[in-house]
């Protein structure tokens, strides 16, 4: 949640006053009391409980909490006193596995998934590829063997002719070590020590469950593009929750190479240049997403404060027994959906269920900053039978920090995104439909 620019001062200590100051003067959901952390960051133990490693939405009420208390008026205020008793129970990890349904090991690919794959086959041959022709058999799922180059084309890093393709690379690549040979040094000075001790701080905490990314290697790599990209957006820097972003690109390039076992894979047992490939096309294809979600993370982040009220105003129509739900036990919506928007829903989500969701983001005008509003609203109304069972603001707000979403795939995102798609075509271009 916080910003991290140079030359900030600590300001945990001081009251916030307004939402760039609760970012500011706030850590992540996992960050609290960094100092003390660093230390136990440094022996982080994978094996070690899952309560232990990520108490995640615990933090992260009390921390929401303290924004409300500061701004809300006082009529609220014990309403909002009560979430901090709410009761420590293990998280359950939201990552079982990284592949996907096509990966390795998996059933016979069957007759439809083998057309759809050939046709893809085929427009990524042609001299000049279809781009929208591309995105129409991307929206419902891209096959794992075609998703990397997939995914460079629909992010505009790779240009659709086919001849281009390998000289764009090449220069793209050397681009980016050119930037690392530029400013990565400057990360000790005082100008930016801030910045990437922040960084530093939050890799580990990057999907704590999965071993892959506790790899030093791996670890290394996500510091590199964080911090590379914070020193060439001076308007936002880096901000907590932008780390998240990095993980899909880095997963979907390194399974042109990995195939199985992907969660264990000795990354650092890659040749060089692979690893390097695989470092300078994340860091690329993460830069054209965050082109078009900037303003989730400039000064005051008001991208996701609008996207927030908008999501409040959407449900108000689409549900209104959800809405009164909330106003009835005093559940704001940025208590829960701020980080559906900060994180774009990968905390809520398995990863593989995130990869399968941004083919989709990937294909939609929009898809992650306009299409995801209607995402994030569908997303809530499946859980409606369970939010309108919780007479309790604790038991709303635990609810909607720790849905139960573990054992989703494929399957049940292709009918969330359906559902987000009948939203969008319902309210999208009428936007008084959801305006009280």
């Amino acid at each position: 949640l916080r910003h991290t620019k140079p030359k900030f001062n600590n300001v945990k200590s001081k009251k916030a006053s307004s939402f760039h100051e609760f970012a500011r003067s706030t850590n992540d959901a996992w960050d609290i009391d960094d100092e003390e952390d660093e230390e136990f960051l440094g022996t982080f133990n994978t094996t070690s409980s899952i309560q232990n490693q990520v108490p995640t939405i615990y933090i992260y009420l009390s921390v929401i909490t303290s924004y409300f208390y500061l701004c809300a008026p006082h009529s609220v205020r014990s309403t909002l006193q009560k979430q901090q008793s709410l009761p420590v129970r293990p998280i359950i990890p939201l990552v079982a596995r990284i592949s996907d349904q096509n990966a390795s090991g998996a059933p016979p690919m069957t007759v439809r998934e083998k057309s759809r794959l050939d046709k893809f086959r085929q427009l990524l041959a042609s001299p000049n590829t279809d781009l929208e022709e591309l995105r129409k058999h991307s929206w419902s799922g891209i096959p794992r063997e075609v998703r990397p180059i997939t995914w460079r084309l629909l992010s505009g890093y790779l240009p659709a002719n086919k001849e281009r393709r390998e000289l764009v690379l090449k220069r793209k690549r050397e681009e980016y070590f050119r930037f690392i040979e530029q400013y990565y040094h400057s990360r000790t000075d005082e100008h930016y020590k801030d910045t990437y001790r922040q960084i530093h701080i939050d890799i580990p905490r990057t999907n704590p469950l999965i071993p892959l990314f506790q790899q030093p290697a791996v670890q290394e790599v996500f510091e590199r593009i964080l911090f590379i990209w914070a020193i060439r957006h001076p308007a936002s820097g880096y901000v907590q929750g932008i780390n998240d972003l990095v993980t899909p690109f880095f997963v979907v390039f390194l399974s042109e190479f990995v195939t199985e076992d992907m969660e264990n894979f000795e990354v650092a047992a890659l040749p060089l240049e692979t690893q390097r490939n695989i470092e300078a096309d994340s860091f690329w294809c993460m830069s054209k997403l965050l082109d078009g979600i900037q303003d989730n993370y400039t000064f005051a982040q008001p991208g996701i404060q609008n996207k927030v009220k908008a999501l409040e105003e959407l449900v108000s129509r689409i549900d209104e027994d959800i809405h009164n739900h909330f106003k009835r036990y005093e559940v704001e919506y940025l208590q829960f959906a701020f980080r559906w928007m900060n994180n774009l829903l990968m905390r809520e989500l398995p990863l593989r269920c995130t990869i399968r969701l941004w083919d989709t983001y990937q294909a939609e005008a929009e898809g992650f900053s306009h299409f995801h509003l209607y995402v994030c609203a569908a997303f809530l109304i499946e859980w409606r039978k369970e939010i309108l069972s919780m007479v309790d603001f604790q038991g709303l707000l635990m609810l909607l920090q720790n849905l139960p979403t573990i054992h989703w795939g494929n399957e049940e995102v292709g009918l969330l995104l359906a559902e987000a798609y009948r939203l969008k075509y319902m309210f999208a271009d009428a936007p008084s439909h959801y305006k009280r």
